[in-house]
């Protein structure tokens, strides 16, 4: 069986970094790719002045560019043309990520760059990584912008006992698989450690089943998980977090704050991300 990634480029910005590391992990997993990238037009109150009209088709007209620019940057990437390359790209007024969720039925695995600061975000040009989180259906890799491989040597499976762990670690198992180690480790209050270590050795045991052996432990938590998860992940030397998402749900978690949204905007290593 042959996997599709979906890589999601930004129109109107270099997308050198994520096209090598795409090209690298297509190779490693004898995978198809499907570039993909989409833009916003401009809002406009409604106005009698008759120069909205041009301010209309000169931002038609630089989508156009961009996009057409985005496309060559892909199809011309050497490490992809022995990879089936296909475009896609759509101008709409919906939400960017609605329309490449709704394209990802072609896929198996959607990588993104990671999300962008608030001034350097464009919600007209830029994917929103928790929106596709959601509604995608797919596992999500979040690529940090300076990450051009995934040298897979030590994986991280951050545990939780929730359906989308189970989804994340299932959907992870082609990357486990060419892992050299993969460690499982569950962050816990000290009264639920003897629980956690039960759990986290089912999870070493049902992956033992499918070929990969792991290293299954659980970290006390004293405070916010996604502190501790990165410092885990640090102590490691991690380069690939392996997730589920939004187990609390989105808007729980942007008011209250969780380890979702917290691994989505401080992404210092490559994130699968299933919900």
């Amino acid at each position: 069986m042959r996997v599709t990634l979906m890589i999601c480029l930004r129109p109107g910005c270099s997308n050198s970094a994520l096209l090598h590391f795409t090209a690298d992990l297509a190779d490693r997993l004898d995978a198809e790719v499907v570039g993909i990238a989409g833009c916003q037009p401009i809002v406009i109150a409604t106005s009698e002045d008759w120069a909205i009209g041009d301010v209309v088709g000169q931002d038609r007209l630089q989508m156009q560019r961009e996009i057409e620019a985005a496309r060559n940057e892909f199809m011309t990437m050497p490490g992809l043309r022995s990879h089936a390359p296909q475009w896609r790209s759509h101008v709409t007024p919906a939400n960017l990520s609605t329309y490449v969720a709704r394209e990802a039925r072609c896929a198996d695995l959607l990588i993104v760059g990671a999300m962008q600061d608030p001034p350097h975000a464009r919600p007209a040009r830029d994917v929103d990584g928790g929106t596709l989180v959601l509604e995608a259906g797919r596992p999500v890799l979040l690529v940090p912008s300076a990450s051009a491989t995934l040298p897979l040597a030590q994986v991280l499976v951050a545990w939780k006992d929730t359906r989308e762990a189970r989804r994340a670690v299932l959907d992870a198992l082609p990357l486990l698989r060419l892992a050299r180690r993969v460690a499982v480790v569950e962050i816990a209050p000290a009264i639920d450690e003897d629980a956690a270590r039960h759990r986290v050795a089912d999870v070493s045991h049902w992956l033992h089943r499918h070929g990969i052996e792991s290293a299954a432990s659980v970290s006390r938590s004293y405070g916010e998980d996604a502190n501790e998860l990165a410092s885990v992940a640090q102590e490691m030397g991690a380069d690939l977090l392996v997730a589920g998402a939004y187990g609390h749900g989105r808007l729980r978690e942007w008011v209250l704050g969780g380890m979702s949204r917290d691994m989505l905007l401080h992404v210092e290593h490559c994130t699968l991300l299933s919900h």
